[in-house]
């Protein structure tokens, strides 16, 4: 199972995961709590209870880069074009824009 912190701004959101069953994005109980905490995305919109799919979700996989971008990332590091989640870890630590996805240490 990978995992990745999904920061707005400066401040831990939550955290994603990918497991045998698809994915799962789950807000940080803090971030909830907080006057100023904003939903990352208007499809992910604030809720205690994980969002849960089959398939990346189309917010996270919007973050990658597609065309020429994607194919120097893919041939730097190796990864394999297919492997969305890889390639968010990889590539959204710097995102243009509020968020970013960085992966959790073990």
């Amino acid at each position: 199972m990978r995992q990745a912190h999904v920061f707005y701004k400066s401040s831990l959101a939550g955290m994603i995961n990918e497991n045998d069953d698809g994915y799962t994005f789950q807000y940080d109980e803090s971030y909830l709590k907080s006057e100023n905490s904003k939903p990352i995305s208007l499809t992910l919109p604030l809720q205690k209870q994980p969002y849960e799919s089959k398939i990346l979700f189309p917010f996270f996989d919007g973050l990658i880069p597609e065309g020429w971008l994607l194919n120097v990332a893919v041939n730097n590091w190796k990864i394999n074009q297919r492997d969305r989640f890889g390639l968010l870890l990889t590539l959204c630590k710097d995102c243009i824009g509020c968020v970013s996805v960085l992966p959790k240490e073990n």
